[in-house]
């Protein structure tokens, strides 16, 4: 007698996304339309930018929230981040970096930025003076009781982080910018998913914030299945229908 039972279809990952410094959530709209066509349920974190232990614990929070299955991407230092946060949690199938840092332990986002040359960041940065409390801060509170927030200065931003995107966009998102602690930079990684978790990469060969030979370095070191695309830092706004492609990649193979 035959077995004619139905299999119910695979669940369908829910897709995390975790954007970077100098950035917000709104960074994946070119992105979450490609994956909703494809059947996925989305959900785009506001990164807090804060500390690296306080931002993973924030992601984490939320991937516990979500139902079934889910595959974690990051964009920039949001691979920090989300590398930290899928540490010991199940339910992250699949890790995808998007022109991102993939730290091991004890590396911070500052150091792998500095391994190779390339990166102009430093100079167009702006540094601002911020309070801080002790209510629950999730980075190491100074002397003076004030962090340091970095921008990137108005007048470079297009150049320096997003120059194959329109100079209309690029302008809004320079005045929109969500601004990172600096400690949260310098901040060493304590969990490595990435050593447990199959993982994706997606190098931006014209990338001038996190070099490209430190993309494809830590990349190779993951192990992770890579793909390079010839785009500036903010690869998810010029090139969303590459990254999308690179995230359904993962998640399909969540399925098998």
């Amino acid at each position: 007698m035959n077995d004619t039972t139905t299999r119910p279809a695979p669940h369908k990952p829910t897709i995390v996304l975790v954007h970077g410094a100098f950035a917000d959530s709104s960074s994946w709209n070119g992105v979450i339309p490609h994956l909703r066509e494809a059947g996925y349920p989305v959900v785009a974190v506001a990164n807090p930018l804060r500390g690296l232990a306080g931002d993973a614990a924030y992601v984490a929070s939320v991937v516990k929230g979500v139902e079934g299955p889910v595959v974690l991407a990051g964009h920039s230092y949001g691979g920090a981040v989300i590398s930290e946060a899928a540490a010991d949690e199940a339910k992250v199938k699949a890790l995808v970096y998007v022109a991102a840092f993939i730290p091991d332990k004890g590396e911070s986002a500052l150091e792998l930025s500095n391994k190779y040359p390339g990166s102009t960041l430093g100079p167009n940065l702006d540094a601002l003076p911020f309070p801080v409390t002790d209510a629950g801060a999730p980075f190491p509170l100074t002397d003076t009781g004030t962090g340091t927030d970095l921008y990137i200065k108005t007048e470079a931003f297009h150049d320096q982080f997003a120059a194959d995107v329109p100079h209309e966009v690029t302008e809004l998102m320079a005045a929109t910018q969500r601004p990172i602690a600096a400690a949260a930079l310098e901040e060493p990684a304590t969990a490595a998913a990435w050593r447990a978790i199959p993982s994706w990469s997606l190098v931006a060969t014209a990338d001038r914030n996190i070099p490209p030979a430190a993309q494809r370095f830590m990349s190779e070191r993951a192990q992770a299945r890579t793909e390079e695309v010839d785009a500036s830092h903010a690869v998810s706004v010029s090139r969303p229908e590459a990254v999308a492609r690179l995230i359904r990649q993962a998640a399909e193979s969540t399925a098998a």
